[in-house]
């Protein structure tokens, strides 16, 4: 059996994922806020120390996978709050943990994007710029003044709006571009992404309620269901497989066919010379 490092375990897809995990015999190291066994902030440069660390120490530094699933989501006031948790926090957590990942001979590494990176047209390519340079005051800063900037009344319903899509689409870039470098692939460490849509966690129903109707919701969902968390942590299983091996720098969507019926010509789509 393996050893699995979870993040966001005390709720939602990360509790989902804990469980699915514990329940196929697997060992399993959680953190959060609360109610895990390790306690870190990791919207925080020292939360994601302290995390990497206590996880090392728990593991023995030999690790056979990795499910970065904490994030936030556009309601939170503080756009910059939103770039450090979604995109900073996994990819440091990620990076202090490639070597134990490496160590075991078959590590895995999955983190959870979102259908937002497409779906959401407010993309701020200079704060994308900013995350994958490793920027992480700056695009604070930046995440800040575009929530300024939005309309007074889409900010006040969703002040993150612009920050969760961008910090979404940066990490699935971050994930493209990692999972094919050197340190991670020729260690054998695989690297991918699941982009979830409308997924009933409490993040979810803050804004629609218990009772939200799929065919009311702002994008499409073909399916005429949302999504549970159950559905989410089934494929963060599949990834963390053994078996896996062959699959990296993909990035799965699990959204009920919303970005299909979005944009259905968007994949695949050529290369151009």
């Amino acid at each position: 059996m393996a050893t699995f490092a979870i993040t966001g375990t005390a709720s939602g897809m990360g509790a989902a994922s804990a469980v699915t995990l514990a329940a196929a015999g697997h060992t399993v190291i959680g953190v959060d806020l609360h109610d895990a066994d390790i306690l870190a902030d990791l919207g925080t440069a020292e939360g994601r120390e302290t995390a990497a660390g206590e996880i090392l120490a728990r593991c023995g530094g030999r690790l056979d996978g990795v499910a970065a699933i904490a994030g936030v989501g556009p309601s939170l006031p503080d756009a910059a709050a939103v770039m450090s948790i979604n995109y900073f926090g996994p990819v440091r957590l990620l990076e202090l943990l490639r070597p134990a990942l490496a160590a075991s001979g078959a590590g895995r590494a999955v983190v959870i994007g979102s259908n937002s990176a497409t779906t959401v047209p407010m993309i701020d390519d200079e704060l994308v710029e900013l995350a994958l340079a490793g920027e992480e005051e700056a695009a604070r800063e930046r995440a800040r003044a575009a929530a300024e900037a939005m309309p007074a009344g889409l900010r006040a319903m969703v002040p993150g709006l612009s920050a969760y899509a961008t910090s979404k689409f940066a990490l699935a870039r971050w994930v493209r571009r990692t999972a094919v470098s050197p340190e991670w692939a020729r260690q054998g460490v695989l690297l991918n992404a699941i982009a979830p849509g409308a997924v009933r966690t409490p993040l979810m129903l803050g804004s629609t309620g218990p009772d939200g109707d799929p065919d009311a919701f702002p994008t499409p969902m073909p399916l005429g269901v949302f999504g549970e968390p159950e559905d989410i942590a089934f494929w963060v299983h599949q990834f963390l497989r053994p078996e896996a091996r062959f699959t990296t720098g993909a990035i799965l969507y699990v959204d009920g066919g919303t970005d299909a019926a979005m944009r259905p010509d968007a994949q695949p789509s050529p290369l151009t010379l």
